[in-house]
């Protein structure tokens, strides 16, 4: 019984590599960016948020097995649509507005992907670097919009 299961996963664990969801790796032609307020900025988050928010994504090795490839892809996929600084001025709203809260807050980069992402690691003072710096790129939130 055990033989069968581990052969039943291996055979699952195969075939679902063939599977071509997650395995374009192209990046799209940067469309616009912002004016960055200073290099430093965009150094910062070129290493912390670009692979999701921009069209300049870093494929890592593991985003060509699945089933890893369909969740990065759809994670690349959902943080180009909601703030995406290679289309910039293409968007409906500014995102970018909401960009320094996300960082203050402990909301990006996402927990997970940190530990495959040691530059996105930001120390206390890069964090408050980049908040900064994305609150004078984009400007600040207006805390009335987001009780609305």
């Amino acid at each position: 019984m055990k033989t069968k299961i581990f052969a039943a996963v291996v055979i699952t664990a195969v075939a679902i590599q063939f599977i071509p969801y997650g395995k374009d790796h192209t990046n799209p032609p940067i469309i616009s960016e912002p004016t960055w307020d200073s290099p430093r900025t965009q150094e910062l988050f070129n290493n912390a948020c670009a692979d999701c928010h921009s069209h300049q994504t870093k494929y890592p090795w593991y985003s060509n097995v699945a089933p890893v490839s369909w969740l990065i892809a759809r994670d690349i996929q959902e943080g180009r649509e909601h703030f995406n600084v290679s289309a910039w001025g293409q968007q409906k709203k500014n995102e970018g507005k909401e960009a320094a809260k996300e960082v203050r807050e402990g909301e990006m980069p996402l927990w997970f992907y940190l530990p495959t992402h040691p530059e996105a690691q930001l120390s206390d003072t890069e964090k408050q670097e980049l908040i900064t710096g994305l609150e004078k790129t984009f400007g600040k939130e207006d805390p009335q919009e987001e009780e609305k």
